[in-house]
């Protein structure tokens, strides 16, 4: 009796020991040396990170097998790369008076848009052009529009829309009438310079 006793507590003492090595083993037996892709995923309403990415990925591990993709939100890129964001995307024009919209903008301090005021006065970077955003861009950011004019346009997120998701951004105009003939702008140059205020 004694013996089985014994017998019991060591195989309890050295079971979790004996566990992490054999666990060990499995892991070392099963890895292998396959390259990693790391993208977002472009159709998430919270991804804003461009398909470039993959592309310059594959292109620099050429034919070499692939394991998997990776695919990870806005929260992760800011957290894991501490880098500015850059992507391309699509780019509309709204007025303050389109359809059941009441002039005031979304994002804090919220001003009234009504009076042919497209511009906001930021601290560090002037007088600059209002956008609205997908929510995952944090209200308060910059964002570096190339593509669009002849010069780069500096906007901050201040507004939302029900139709602006993932990579679209759209640009506040004095009214309605005067975006009627701006329509959609596709592979739009985006750099946010500054994520929130």
């Amino acid at each position: 009796m004694r013996y089985k006793n014994y017998l019991r507590k060591c195989l309890k003492k050295y079971f979790f020991g004996l566990f992490f090595v054999i666990l060990l083993l499995f892991v070392i037996a099963t890895s292998n040396k396959k390259n990693t892709v790391v993208t977002s995923n472009i159709n998430s309403v919270k991804s804003i990170e461009s398909s470039r990415m993959l592309y310059t990925e594959l292109e620099e591990i050429e034919e070499e097998e692939v394991e998997y993709v990776k695919v990870f939100s806005v929260d992760e890129i800011i957290n894991n790369s501490g880098k500015l964001l850059e992507f391309e995307g699509t780019i509309t024009g709204y007025g303050p008076d389109c359809p059941g919209c009441s002039g005031i903008v979304a994002c804090y301090p919220n001003p009234n848009v009504l009076n042919n005021n497209i511009y906001y006065q930021d601290e560090t970077y002037g007088t600059i052009r209002i956008v609205a955003a997908d929510r995952s861009i944090p209200c308060g950011s910059i964002v570096r529009i190339s593509n669009l004019f002849d010069e780069d346009v500096i906007g901050i997120v201040l507004d939302r829309g029900r139709d602006i998701h993932g990579m679209t951004m759209d640009l506040l105009f004095n009214s309605e009438n005067t975006v009627k003939d701006f329509g959609r702008k596709y592979n739009i140059n985006f750099k946010i310079e500054r994520w929130g205020y």
